[in-house]
């Protein structure tokens, strides 16, 4: 198993080569979930990611014989980032097997390092299955994302910047996929000070690990918007230090990290993906736990497709009452339409789409449906405009 003086030989090796990455207090999230957030902007990272600490620390000490043989490594983006970021530094030839539902982004910075992408499957246990092949065929090193002892070294480093900044937080809120990043955190962090508190994070729809440490037989989804900790199999390695060292396992659903990421781009103006999130969103999600405590949590990464990002941003503001759709029942006759945005342009809302609804309905012949969806203040403002409306004669309901 690890030891702290592997996590500290690898901050040496990384020194100069990785971001030591801001570590600041979050005043206004602390203020509304009621403990002091601390977050660590690993999102801030050349490859917007905490993966290429383990990738570099990894690649730094591969013979001169592997280092011309190549690497081969397989990853859902962030893992492939680093690995090829740096290889290509070091000057060493890089395959990557990425999973077919790979956000684009991801795919393109990938090889944008000069890395041989490769897309296999449709999950990471498929794609792992394949670099395997190139490994043997080929004769490349392979670079596992997380059952590796010099990757969970590398990882580990992030907890010893934390904890030199703020040497008495109460607790580190970590997310899990393949659990790397939370082996190498713990295996420092309990060694520096043996009484912290350690909360892993897992989504419901892929909870491996949780499974794996609880004794539970949870079903695993087939996506989710935290791709990053989209793991279908845990490591050797890291469970065995996770079952050591970690306190809890906790899990989240998509909405919660939905929620997260809407907050951190709104409160913070900085950009994570769906993995970056999850610790904040078991904070969101199980308050009574942190109450009143010094809490650390890892902003793991910012490489988030921008289509879903969009539709992220949009779902938040209609779950918090700034987007929001009416349906207002009239009469189908001349000015009525221009009656109705009349009285919610008065009421100071926006409108953003308007749809005439005539024969999918249930109405009478003469009616028509009319759905507004509208930019609104908040929920109370959705209903001081349903009830002006409503007062001027018109049916007026949220669908």
């Amino acid at each position: 198993m690890l030891e702290r003086h592997d996590i500290e030989a690898a901050a040496q090796r990384l020194r100069g080569q990785v971001l030591d990455t801001p570590f600041v207090e979050s005043r206004t999230i602390s203020q509304l979930t009621g403990c002091q957030v601390f977050l660590k902007f690993e999102n801030l990272q050349y490859t917007a990611s905490f993966k290429e600490r383990g990738a570099c620390n990894k690649l730094s000490q591969l013979s001169a014989d592997e280092r011309a043989r190549g690497v081969v490594a397989m990853s859902a983006g962030n893992h492939a980032q680093g690995v090829a970021y740096h290889a290509q530094r070091l000057g060493i030839r890089a395959v990557i097997v990425m999973p077919r539902f790979t956000p684009g982004v991801k795919i393109d910075r990938t090889q944008g390092f000069g890395a041989e992408v490769v897309l296999h499957g449709d999950t990471l246990d498929e794609a792992r299955a394949h670099a395997y092949t190139l490994a043997q065929q080929q004769g490349l090193v392979f670079v596992h994302p997380y059952d590796d002892a010099a990757i969970v070294a590398g990882q580990g480093t992030v907890a010893l910047e934390m904890l030199r900044q703020q040497p008495d937080l109460d607790t580190l809120v970590v997310a899990v996929g393949g659990g790397g990043l939370i082996a190498g955190m713990a295996t420092v962090a309990r060694a520096v000070r043996p009484d912290i508190e350690i909360i892993g994070v897992q989504t419901e729809r892929f909870p491996a690990m949780y499974n794996a440490i609880k004794g539970t037989h949870l079903p695993q989804g087939s996506s989710t918007i935290a791709e990053g900790i989209a793991v279908g199999t845990p490591g050797l390695i890291t469970r065995a230090i996770i079952q050591d060292k970690v306190n809890d396992l906790v899990l989240v659903d998509e909405g919660d990290i939905e929620q997260a990421i809407v907050m951190l781009l709104e409160i913070e103006k900085t950009l994570v993906e769906g993995a970056g999130a999850a610790g904040l969103a078991a904070v969101l999600k199980y308050p009574e736990r942190f109450a009143g405590k010094r809490v650390g949590l890892v902003l793991c990464g910012g490489n988030i497709d921008p289509l879903l990002l969009a539709s992220i941003i949009e779902r938040g503001m209609v779950r918090a009452g700034r987007l929001a759709r009416i349906q207002v029942n009239a009469r189908d006759v001349p000015g009525n339409l221009a009656r109705i945005t009349g009285i919610v342009a008065e009421a100071g809302a926006n409108i953003d789409e308007v749809h005439h609804q005539r024969a999918f309905t249930l109405l009478a012949a003469q009616n028509v449906a009319i759905e507004l969806v509208l930019q609104t203040r908040g929920r109370e403002h959705i209903a001081l405009v349903i009830k002006r409306l409503q007062e001027a004669g018109f049916d007026t309901v949220l669908p």
